[in-house]
């Protein structure tokens, strides 16, 4: 058997209909591999208080044959598989309760051994949002730890955007679709910088669909790999909080960044940190509650005060590039038009210079044309 070959049965449990990882994992531990379980009886599978479609459809072999197919187009995308007793399966997702057998990966699958931290929020954020994850997984990238996130759109994005920023920084995206799916297909650039610099995680067979259903699923993943969720910017029923009550579960550090208490996406984190979160307004808070090992194991950089940086940036500007910097604000974003009305110059000079501004790291654009200060 090749290697390729011995992943046919891990592939095969992910394709039986309602299977799941919970009942998989019992399964592997009762008949010991795939191989074992795809052998089994009737009346031994049945013995496992499956469901009965369930242990028919392993029985019928038709896993296996779909398995076959799905292993032609994994080879065919050069993507890699990873089972949970192989040593490169993330070591802190193999401890929850649900794990899933096989992972399909994209990119750096070294990453995986490294330690991380999640950074989650919503999906409409307000510039204030951006501009905290960006430079906490900036930050928290420099001194060696992994940004994991959900590559959605808002909060996920300007986290895994944050990482990639730090000059060795790397990031993990969790989709909630296939391995070869691009979701939002606004992130199309991102997943590709992802994918050269970080690592691309799903346990979604190839070609799935980003059904709602799937992002609740690929949440407990973000929670059960990193050491601890920090949630930006989520309502009162977003998705972050359930990453966030799963890290809860799971026995990991839960962090909130505080927002203004009129707004309803500030609920998440103001919400997590009444129960008991960290409040966070910097990498310090983060790193400091976790274990002391860790801790030394961290790179240890001189950081520049955001004083200081903000001095070093002005000087860094040009005198138009400086004018026209300091139109902007990092609360308040504005579209081009208004930019250029302010500047009043030609439209292809302003351009020019908020391009330059952007590549200088000192605004960032907003869809619809719109910017800001970045944080420094």
């Amino acid at each position: 058997m090749t290697k390729a070959e011995s992943y046919l049965g891990w592939l095969a449990l992910g394709m039986t209909p309602g299977l799941g990882a919970r009942n998989a994992a019992k399964l592997l531990r009762a008949f010991g591999s795939p191989e074992g379980i795809f052998r089994a009886t009737l009346t031994e599978l049945e013995g496992q208080h499956l469901q009965a479609a369930v242990a028919q459809a392993i029985h019928s072999g038709g896993p296996m044959s779909a398995a076959a197919k799905e292993l032609a187009t994994v080879e065919a995308a050069g993507v890699r598989l990873i089972t949970w007793d192989e040593p490169e399966y993330p070591a802190l997702l193999r401890e929850i309760y649900d794990p899933p057998p096989l992972l399909y990966v994209r990119g750096n699958i070294e990453l995986l051994a490294r330690h991380s931290i999640a950074i989650v929020g919503t999906r409409r954020p307000s510039p204030y949002a951006n501009q905290m994850a960006e430079r906490l997984a900036r930050d928290l990238a420099e001194r060696g730890l992994v940004v994991v996130s959900g590559l959605a759109r808002g909060v996920d994005a300007s986290a895994h955007s944050g990482a990639l920023t730090a000059p060795h920084g790397a990031t993990a995206a969790i989709l909630g679709c296939g391995i070869d799916v691009v979701y939002p297909k606004e992130n199309r650039k991102l997943f590709t910088k992802i994918e050269e610099r970080g690592v691309l995680v799903s346990e979604f067979v190839m070609g799935a669909f980003p059904a709602p259903q799937n992002f609740p699923v690929r949440n407990r993943l973000i929670a059960g790999m990193a050491l601890g969720v920090v949630v930006v910017e989520g309502a009162q029923y977003s998705g972050s909080l359930i990453t966030a009550r799963l890290a809860m579960e799971f026995s990991r550090e839960v962090y909130g960044v505080p927002g203004n208490v009129t707004q309803p996406g500030s609920f998440g984190p103001n919400h997590l940190i009444k129960q008991g979160a960290k409040l966070v307004t910097s990498w310090e808070d983060v790193v400091d509650e976790l274990p002391t090992a860790i801790r030394a194991q961290l790179t240890h950089i001189e950081t520049a005060s955001a004083e200081d940086r903000a001095v070093m940036l002005e000087q860094s500007l040009t005198v138009q590039e400086r004018s026209l910097y300091s139109l902007l604000t990092v609360e308040e974003p504005k579209h081009v038009d208004e930019i250029m009305d302010l500047a009043g110059m030609a439209s292809s000079g302003v351009l020019a210079l908020l391009f330059d501004l952007e590549m200088k790291g000192a605004i960032r654009q907003l869809p619809g044309k719109r910017f800001v200060k970045a944080m420094v």
